[in-house]
């Protein structure tokens, strides 16, 4: 294989890393929107609903939420960042390559990372104590908190993921 070579290849994935990362740009918004508006409106509503209430809707929630539109954003993103974290350490001299691996780290750990170890332990304990008055409480206590988490990392991850585009 020729230096031409090498070179024309590396040139046929600068389209497609540019792509990725427009997505990367736009998934984490979208993530980090879900998420911000959990943090700031829904889950003060649902506090606020008598007894009972608040978790039911909160359960119904997280059953519907897993739909195939929301699933191709959180895991799509999830493929993309580890894609892109890839690109960024296997092209260290490359321009941007530290936004894309902070990027990438930020929605993997942040997102990803804060959802399977978190909330969806969370999410699965309030679905197994319907009408559980204190497993709601504890669900707010600890949810919530993980979600500010999320929605920091998904605004952290866009500004990067931004940023690498520079």
């Amino acid at each position: 294989m020729n230096i031409a070579h090498i070179m024309k290849e590396r040139a046929m994935l600068v389209p497609l890393f540019a792509a990725l990362t427009l997505a990367a740009i736009l998934g984490s918004g979208l993530m980090a929107g879900l998420f911000f508006a959990f943090s700031t409106a829904v889950m003060a509503a649902l506090a606020r609903l008598p007894e009972g209430q608040g978790a039911a809707a909160m359960n119904a929630v997280n059953v519907v939420i897993l739909n195939p539109v929301f699933l191709t954003v959180f895991m799509g993103m999830t493929v993309v960042a580890l894609a892109l974290g890839a690109r960024a350490v296997f092209g260290w001299s490359q321009p941007g390559s530290a936004w894309l691996l902070a990027g990438s780290l930020f929605y993997v750990v942040g997102i990803f990372g804060v959802t399977a170890a978190f909330n969806v332990p969370l999410n699965d304990a309030l679905a197994a104590a319907p009408g559980d008055a204190q497993v709601w409480s504890r669900y707010l206590a600890e949810w919530v908190p993980w979600n500010h988490v999320r929605t920091l990392a998904g605004l952290a991850a866009l500004a990067c993921f931004a940023m690498a585009r520079q």
